[in-house]
């Protein structure tokens, strides 16, 4: 997405297009990506800019909240930032720490237990983790 077009599409979203959000949203959302708020702000960097690193954290739960990009938590200490927001399911690799998407259709699920009285299902998200092969 251009940069052009990223106020109106934050707008679109109930979030009010600061130049500080429009600078974040414009790296997060150039490509179907995966970011962490740290890769996030090295990108930020790479491009020169100065957006505090709290501005950039409050930033991406503000963009989780109102659904323009998906929080994907693989353990507590480590959230990604997902661009493409529709459900889907993730590899994680524990060695990179890298998170990618597992193509569309690939995981089937059947008989999911009944729901909790007063439940609706959201989503169900697979999150299959994976380690780098070993010599040999």
């Amino acid at each position: 997405m251009n940069r052009t077009g990223i106020p109106a599409r934050l707008a679109s979203h109930g979030i009010v297009p600061t130049p500080q959000r429009v600078e974040i949203a414009t790296v997060l959302l150039d490509k179907p990506q995966h970011l962490s708020a740290e890769q996030l702000i090295d990108a930020l960097r790479e491009h020169g800019s100065t957006v505090s690193k709290a501005t950039v954290y409050n930033t991406l739960h503000l963009f989780g909240e109102k659904g323009l990009v998906r929080e994907v938590i693989v353990d507590p200490t480590r959230t990604f930032f997902d661009s493409t927001t529709h459900p889907h399911h993730h590899f994680y690799n524990e060695d990179s720490g890298e998170l990618s998407d597992i193509p569309v259709g690939a995981v089937s699920i059947r008989d999911l237990p009944e729901l909790p009285e007063g439940t609706v299902q959201e989503s169900v998200e697979v999150l299959i983790r994976v380690r780098n092969r070993g010599p040999g």
